[in-house]
């Protein structure tokens, strides 16, 4: 079975260290027919004053925020339409794309468009798979909508799947797929 060796300057905490054995093993996985137990990953730490590159000493780099924390704070936001702290997790050129072509680069389009469509709306979250791409992480989350027509009716239960990409910790593109049309919308 495969072993990944990894080695990294010493100051990374417990959890940064984890993180990177649950992905290095993910990725194994997705290229190599090996069971989850049978991929072993070992991570070496040596001190900065014995690990040098280009003829320097080298520091540890920053460890990224979980990727799956951004995703839920942002989401937790903009339910609680709080514009101005969801535009704290955003790239300057963030896009959004939801069901019927709609795309839109600011947070207020969204609005407006929503206003149109629901009340308000809730997710509840089934789970979070993270994967990589050149430029970062991409979050997939997959749950479910409840909320309120704008007659006032109820619905819930309507499966959805959102797809963010992060670049340099910030959230840079959002795919939105969900079964609101074929649930019977009222407008």
């Amino acid at each position: 079975m495969p072993v990944v060796e990894l080695t990294l300057i010493e100051g990374y905490d417990a959890e940064t260290r984890t993180r990177l054995g649950e992905r290095l093993t993910d990725a194994v996985r997705t290229v190599i027919a090996a069971p989850l137990d049978g991929v072993t990953v070992a991570i070496h730490e040596v001190k900065a004053e014995s690990y040098m590159r280009g003829r320097q000493q080298r520091q540890p780099g920053k460890p990224l925020a979980d990727p799956v924390d951004l995703v839920r704070a942002f989401l937790a936001a903009m339910e609680a339409r709080d514009l101005d702290g969801a535009r704290g997790f955003l790239a300057d050129d963030f896009r959004m794309s939801f069901p019927g072509g709609a795309e839109f680069g600011r947070l207020e389009q969204l609005v407006e468009w929503a206003r149109e469509r629901y009340r308000f709306v809730r997710k509840t979250y089934d789970r979070f798979d993270v994967t990589a791409d050149a430029d970062g992480p991409v979050v997939y989350c997959f749950g479910t909508l409840s909320g309120e027509w704008l007659d006032g009716a109820a619905f819930s239960g309507i499966r959805f799947i959102d797809r963010f990409a992060i670049r340099d910790g910030l959230l840079a593109d959002q795919k939105v797929w969900n079964d609101l049309a074929e649930s019977g919308r009222r407008e």
